[in-house]
């Protein structure tokens, strides 16, 4: 059963109030959906946006120069004085004075120690007496000579004017066998002699050497004796000091490897640095380069030897150098960073770009990490060298033709390259 409505008509007028009222919500409800989903379709574009620009590689690149280029060659090795002498006792003896001690300066004919004379003038004595005794046994000898002559000329001298009669013919044989003794006895004490100048040489020489004297001028490095101290040079000569010639020159000894030995010739400048002294290079000269290889756990050396001026005497014996040997210098040449010459772009991503949803979009990621992207160098023999440049944003290759390098930098002695190209180094792409 239907309701009838009132007669005056006031239920009508409420329902259409209530209509109108429903279809402006809707009209206003749609109207904020579709500014949603605007604002969600600039959101969506303006991230892929982002991500793709996030993912374009990133070229690093570095210009070409014209400079100078240096190729060194490193080395290490120890200081040490150009002169240096041990200086030892061929004696037997005690020692009875030292008269220098560690860094003393000495000159050439200085007496360094003394060992006990004793003996040495005994010897001296005995010598002398001998040579005495030698001499006058030489004048007897001589007057013996000289008797037997005139016996023998006296014979001669009868026999001639006798016609041989007289005297015998045995007394003639032995006066003259008299004369030949006479003359041998002199060459025997001439002989004698000889050996006891001789001796007596030798035992002035050692009460010389007894005082032992420094051979050279120079500085004292090591005193290794003490007053009292016995020494004993049978075997061998004993060293007692060690003395090094004018400090002021000295010699860095170096090994050199021998990939690099075919570099380094004598005249070559270098410089070098020491641990006493940071922050100071020493100049240096090649001295020589030896031909006696060193094996050192498989690693062959060369020894060379590099002057070394010490004005100032800052440098000491045994300290530790580094040096560094210049091998090859050319001013003015075009040059790249080998990292430009071993550069290869990375082929390009084969893998379809990953659809992106709404709520891939939407919902939150952990902030993407840039993935550096190894480079690698062409190796086929005999192939240009060629590096590569940005041209309209995209790499370019261009050959080139390589001189000298230093591991750093590398002259381009021919090519398209020109001073002031940017050339591609390394590349970066965000994944």
């Amino acid at each position: 059963m239907t309701p009838v409505p009132p007669s005056d008509g006031s239920t009508t007028v409420s329902i259409d109030r209530i209509a109108v009222r429903g279809h402006g919500r809707r009209r206003w409800r749609t109207a904020v959906l579709v500014v949603i989903a605007l604002a969600a379709a600039a959101a969506i574009a303006m991230l892929l946006a982002r991500d793709g620009a996030s993912n374009a590689p990133q070229w690093i690149t570095h210009p070409v120069e014209r400079g100078t280029l240096v190729v060194k060659v490193s080395a290490t090795g120890r200081l040490q004085p150009t002169h240096q002498v041990a200086v030892g006792s061929e004696l037997s003896g005690t020692v009875a004075a030292v008269f220098v001690d560690d860094d003393d300066h000495v000159t050439k004919g200085q007496i360094l120690a003394q060992l006990d004379l004793s003996k040495f003038e005994d010897a001296v004595t005995q010598a002398r007496a001998a040579l005495a005794a030698a001499q006058a046994g030489l004048e007897q000898a001589r007057a013996t000579l000289a008797e037997t002559e005139t016996r023998l000329n006296r014979y001669r001298e009868v026999a001639r004017l006798s016609g041989g009669k007289v005297p015998a013919k045995a007394e003639l044989d032995t006066a003259e066998a008299e004369h030949a003794r006479a003359r041998a006895n002199v060459a025997s004490a001439r002989a004698a002699v000889a050996q006891a100048q001789a001796t007596l040489r030798t035992s002035q020489t050692n009460l010389a050497k007894a005082r032992i004297r420094s051979p050279i001028d120079g500085v004292v490095l090591q005193r290794a004796v003490d007053p009292g101290q016995a020494v004993a040079a049978s075997l061998q000569a004993v060293t007692l000091f060690t003395i090094a010639e004018d400090l002021s020159k000295m010699e860095l000894k170096v090994d050199i490897d021998e990939a690099d030995v075919g570099q380094v010739k004598a005249g070559m400048e270098a410089s070098f640095t020491v641990d006493a002294w940071p922050g100071r290079r020493f100049h240096a000269r090649i001295l020589r380069v030896g031909f006696n290889a060193t094996d050192n756990g498989g690693v062959i050396s060369y020894p060379a030897v590099l002057q070394v001026a010490n004005d100032d005497l800052s440098l000491r014996p045994g300290m530790t150098g580094t040096a560094d040997i210049i091998t090859l210098t050319r001013d003015n040449v075009l040059l790249v960073p080998n990292a430009a010459l071993r550069f290869n772009p990375p082929a390009a991503d084969s893998q379809p770009q990953r659809r992106q949803n709404l709520l891939s979009v939407l919902m939150p990621r952990p902030p993407r990490q840039p993935r550096a992207v190894k480079t690698t160098a062409s190796t086929d023999d005999g192939a240009p060298k060629q590096v590569w440049v940005l041209r309209e944003g995209r790499p370019v290759a261009l050959s080139v033709q390589t001189g000298a390098t230093n591991g750093r930098v590398t002259e381009i002695t021919g090519g398209e390259l020109e001073a002031g190209m940017q050339v591609i180094t390394e590349v970066s792409v965000n994944r």
